[in-house]
């Protein structure tokens, strides 16, 4: 039968539940407690191979509904089916496992270096080294970056400077407002990306010559989707224990641990927009890497303090002041290279620069 063809195709998922059932059931005792780096490097092998083949999962299929959805739904399909794996995973951490108020701080920091940084330079590089120079729609980059630039400094700079509370926090009042307005802002977003302005996130003239291979119905793409994301998600509390034995043993600091989840979840729509900017498609790269940094922003902080306050967590939103001047310089060099609708390899560069001095400081401060 079709349907079983499909899912006997999915080797990602099966061993993604394959390996949940077995930490789910007779594997839990290899977790409670790990007591040693070699069982620890071990499990964290297993668990990153398996929640990498489900997330990967996740990403081709919400690719494959992009295809058919067209831009710009197609790469907001799959932002947010990267986004919900992002603020799920956060959120799983943060039940389990000993108390790191920083964690989602931590992991939406990470996730916007590696973006802004990382993904977004290599993709620069690569597409100009090939294309010496490409052309993205200014409307679409200058509406992320008009949203990316005050909820970031609103959610990672802001609460170093409240007086409500101590540290690096916001009160119940100011964190329901703060979540209040990212949702309704990001809603709004919505409605220009894919219902008023539309033609800000599409440029004509880009190459879509490649085809895709045949999938399953709509529907059941859907399904799968969903079915890929269930393991990443429970996944992510087997991968917290492992994760906090590993950085208190070998004396790294906890901003460690925000950089795997970060890496993790980002790796597998990391390589869609290198590819993309390879192929010469650099508005879906764009589309791609600016849509993640806003939803990461935009609905991982009001999920974290939605569970912080409903767990009584603290949670710490603030920056170090060293964080805080890397990513003004991140958002500086950002509003730089979509100040102008070409690109080159000067521009991957700089923000490769960036982002590999603040790797350097994260292990280093």
């Amino acid at each position: 039968m079709p349907v079983i063809r499909h899912i006997l195709r999915e080797k990602g998922l099966l061993f993604g539940l394959g390996v949940l059932g077995f930490f789910s059931t007779a594997g839990a005792s290899w977790l409670s407690p790990v007591s040693s780096l070699a069982q620890a490097g071990g499990l964290l092998a297993v668990l990153l191979a398996a929640m990498l083949a489900c997330a990967f999962g996740v990403v081709r299929h919400a690719d494959a509904l992009a295809h058919r959805c067209g831009e710009p739904l197609g790469t907001l399909i799959l932002t947010l089916s990267v986004t919900g794996m992002e603020v799920g995973m956060v959120s799983a951490v943060m039940l389990s496992g000993k108390s790191n108020p920083a964690l989602a701080r931590d992991t939406m920091f990470a996730v916007v270096m590696i973006v802004l940084g990382a993904l977004l330079g290599v993709s620069l590089l690569l597409g100009a080294f090939r294309h010496k120079r490409q052309e993205f729609n200014l409307d679409g980059a200058g509406a992320f970056l008009s949203l990316i630039i005050p909820l970031a400094i609103f959610g990672m700079v802001i609460p170093n400077f409240t007086t409500t509370t101590d540290g690096p926090t916001f009160s119940h009042f100011q964190g329901l407002v703060l979540a209040v307005l990212c949702v309704a802002t990001y809603a709004l977003f919505l409605g220009v990306q894919t219902v008023w302005h539309r033609d800000f996130f599409a440029r004509s003239g880009e190459d879509h010559s490649h085809t895709e291979e045949p999938g399953p119905p709509l529907s059941f793409s859907v399904l799968l989707l969903f079915a890929c994301l269930v393991p990443v998600v429970l996944l992510a509390k087997k991968l917290a224990l492992v994760l906090e034995y590993g950085t208190e043993s070998l004396g790294m600091p906890h901003a460690v641990a925000g950089v795997v989840v970060a890496a993790l979840i980002l790796a597998p729509e990391g390589l869609s927009a290198v590819k993309a900017a390879w192929q010469n498609q650099l508005q879906r790269s764009v589309n791609l890497l600016l849509g993640c940094a806003l939803a990461t922003i935009a609905l991982t902080i009001p999920s974290v303090l939605v569970v912080g306050l409903l767990n009584g967590r603290e949670i710490h939103l603030g920056l170090p002041a060293s964080e805080v001047a890397i990513l003004g310089v991140m958002l500086a060099i950002s509003l730089l290279t979509f100040s102008r609708g070409k690109t080159n390899v000067l521009q991957g560069a700089v923000h490769l620069l960036v982002f590999l001095f603040w790797l350097a400081l994260v292990f280093e401060a």
